[in-house]
């Protein structure tokens, strides 16, 4: 498959060809039965770039050659559920394979269904795909209206858990505990329990709640793997939070049931970053380089290690996030900021993009990198206004060792 680009007027995220340029999809999903949740990015374009970007394209040069990729029929379903079944394989396989473009056909696909004939379903799965893009806002609206209308009750266990999901990446904690209170009346069990303990873990008690989400997680007698492999998830977050080395086994125990959940393996190759494990970042990150979350995180231990290939990637990557901006496609900026900060060594330049991201995103590791790049780049304002965040909600980290500095 190759990819032309179109130099006269603006492109949409439906009529890119990103699978090379944009940054991986990020984070968790789980599926009640028809819905998914925790798909994130972002589409905000970058105002710099950090090489020259070449413009001078003819209208059908050919810029990249894209990995094979199935057909996507152009037939628009005839029904709701065919619609929800495509788009929903869709989402799934966005999120399996880091490649967006399967988000733009999802998109393309609702942009030519009538407003006036999305169910709860597809409500759910368009809020889920606005979540992808860091349309928040419609995100909640989709949700609320689900919330407020649908008698279904797995649609609305699904709606709850988005919004939950939603509010905790978002910062806003004490919506994210309502949701999953509320999720927890419907749905009792690990995936409503593994909710309150990633809130209750960001807000002051992570020891309490590794302690009790691991009792429950060891007496439980759920039949889903799926809800057992999201508590785990859930526990090696909060294990990282408090410094555990326990982190790196609930992750791998995720990542040995489900190889491709690629937010499992950008927090294990993070943790083990961190430790200056290189070699293991480097094997974990092995044939993953499309996916911009893991491949700054192996440019970031080639470029410390003085690995041989090193130089490789990161003109690969420089490439890539120039085009990006070139594009005003660049969906995420948390991995471009890591570029900058850790293998450009640009902390301003740096700083300016995890700002910028850390507005909409405010996961540990969205923190982290503001922390780091406000210290890099000597920011004292933006590191007090961050520890006053922190103290706010009694947020404490291992991973945040800048706030005691």
């Amino acid at each position: 498959m190759t990819c032309s680009v179109n130099t006269k007027g603006s492109r949409t995220l439906l009529d890119l060809c990103p699978a090379t340029f944009l940054p991986a999809l990020r984070g968790r999903a789980f599926w009640i039965g028809l819905g998914l949740a925790g798909l994130l990015l972002s589409p905000d374009p970058l105002q710099a770039a950090p090489s020259p970007i070449q413009s001078d394209f003819a209208d059908d040069a050919v810029v990249a050659t894209l990995p094979d990729t199935p057909p996507i029929p152009e037939q628009l379903p005839t029904t709701s559920t065919d619609l929800a079944d495509r788009v929903q394989n869709l989402i799934s396989q966005a999120r399996s394979t880091g490649d967006p473009r399967y988000l733009g056909y999802a998109e393309r696909l609702f942009q030519r269904w009538p407003e006036s004939s999305l169910n709860d379903r597809l409500l759910v799965l368009r809020a889920t795909l606005s979540q992808s893009l860091h349309r928040f806002e419609q995100a909640r609206e989709d949700l609320t209206v689900v919330l407020e209308r649908s008698r279904n009750r797995q649609h609305r266990i699904q709606a709850r858990l988005t919004l939950a999901n939603l509010e905790t990446v978002r910062g806003r904690y004490a919506e994210a505990q309502h949701h999953c209170y509320q999720l927890a009346l419907d749905y009792p069990g690990l995936i409503a329990e593994s909710c309150s303990a990633q809130v209750a873990a960001r807000t002051g008690d992570p020891e309490a709640a590794y302690r009790a989400l691991e009792t429950r997680l060891a007496n439980s007698d759920a039949k889903r793997p799926t809800a057992r492999l999201w508590a785990e998830g859930t526990l090696g977050d909060i294990a990282a939070q408090l410094g555990r080395e326990a982190a790196a086994r609930h992750w791998r125990d995720v990542l040995s049931a489900s190889p491709s959940d690629l937010y499992i393996r950008a927090q294990l190759a993070d943790w083990h970053l961190q430790r200056g494990h290189y070699r293991e970042v480097v094997a974990l990150t092995e044939s993953y380089e499309q996916v911009d979350s893991l491949a700054v995180i192996r440019a970031i231990a080639m470029h410390r290690s003085q690995h041989p290939e090193q130089d490789a990637l990161t003109q690969q990557l420089r490439e890539r996030f120039s085009e990006a901006r070139w594009r005003g496609a660049l969906l995420h900026q948390r991995d471009y900021a890591r570029f900058l900060l850790d293998v450009e060594g640009r902390p301003e330049q740096a700083l300016e993009h995890a700002w910028d991201n850390w507005q909409s995103q405010r996961e540990p590791l969205d923190t982290r990198l503001l922390l780091r790049a406000a210290q890099a780049a000597g920011n004292r304002d933006t590191l007090a206004f961050l520890r006053q965040w922190l103290e706010q909600y009694g947020q404490t980290d291992a991973r945040y060792p800048e706030v005691a500095s």
